[in-house]
């Protein structure tokens, strides 16, 4: 997914009385967009549904599971396109940073009726493998075996990648790479049916990221700017140094593209 917050100018220093001022105006706005996210978050609820109808089989810990398998007793499940191919050797590093806010979130989901996982093309044993090395316990099935990463537009073949545009995010567009982050939801009724409720993908994930909600809030932003790419900094939890920071303009940013930070601003 790709960010872009523009650099703040040089900072003002003011006194208390006109720093409160200018709170408190920015505190007017910051209210202005609340109004409009919970009125956002209502016209999602209201948008329909679609039955599903394949009988998507996934490979897990549990063996072999359908997609009504996955929902564990909830009635609703959130799933993670998580960037993890069959060829590569690990997975995206931007999707694993989201990776690193999901265990927290399951069992606080869970009394809400909503299991969140994570669904990657990669064959299991390379997601057992690779999960075992970042240390997440949350459930994640491969869809190896199956369409759903294509179907729900977020897998294309190295061909139609490297061929120009392909359909991501309701739209023909170029992304650099056969894998592309996304979440899809769904809802089980009682008779057992599934429906899909929605899908999000691009930017639309950062409300994932509380890394990069904690850095809107720094005096420095996000900082991404003049960057290869916004998220070229990016690293698997147990790739950085923590003695100093990432040199984000060196040889230590570069990809192979096989990673979601390469997106284009959007």
């Amino acid at each position: 997914m790709a960010t872009a917050i523009s650099k703040p100018n040089q900072p003002k220093v003011v006194p208390p009385a006109e720093w409160l001022n200018a709170r408190v105006e920015l505190l007017k706005k910051e209210k202005e967009l609340t109004r409009m996210r919970d009125e956002l978050n209502r016209r999602r609820m209201e948008l329909p549904w679609e039955k599903v109808e394949t009988n998507y089989v996934f490979d897990s810990a549990n063996g072999k599971e359908s997609l009504a398998d996955l929902f564990g007793g909830r009635s609703q499940l959130i799933a993670y396109h998580f960037m993890f191919g069959p060829e590569w050797k690990e997975g995206c590093p931007s999707c694993s940073m989201i990776g690193d806010h999901i265990d927290g979130s399951v069992p606080h989901l869970a009394t809400r009726d909503v299991r969140l996982l994570a669904v990657s093309r990669a064959p299991y044993a390379q997601i057992a493998e690779f999960q075992k090395r970042m240390g997440w316990k949350f459930h994640w099935a491969s869809s190896f075996a199956n369409d759903f990463n294509r179907d729900y537009h977020v897998s294309v073949t190295k061909h139609e990648a490297e061929a120009g545009e392909t359909y991501y995010n309701y739209g023909m567009r170029k992304f650099p790479s056969d894998e592309r982050p996304g979440a899809s939801v769904f809802f089980k009724d009682a008779a057992g049916s599934v429906f899909h409720t929605y899908s999000v993908f691009g930017r639309g994930l950062e409300l994932a990221l509380g890394v990069y909600n904690w850095l809107d809030i720094a005096p420095k932003g996000r900082n991404e700017e003049g960057l290869p790419w916004p998220m070229a900094w990016v690293r698997h939890h147990d790739k950085y140094d923590e003695k100093e920071l990432v040199d984000t303009k060196g040889p230590g940013a570069k990809t192979d593209h096989n990673s979601c930070a390469g997106e284009a601003r959007a």
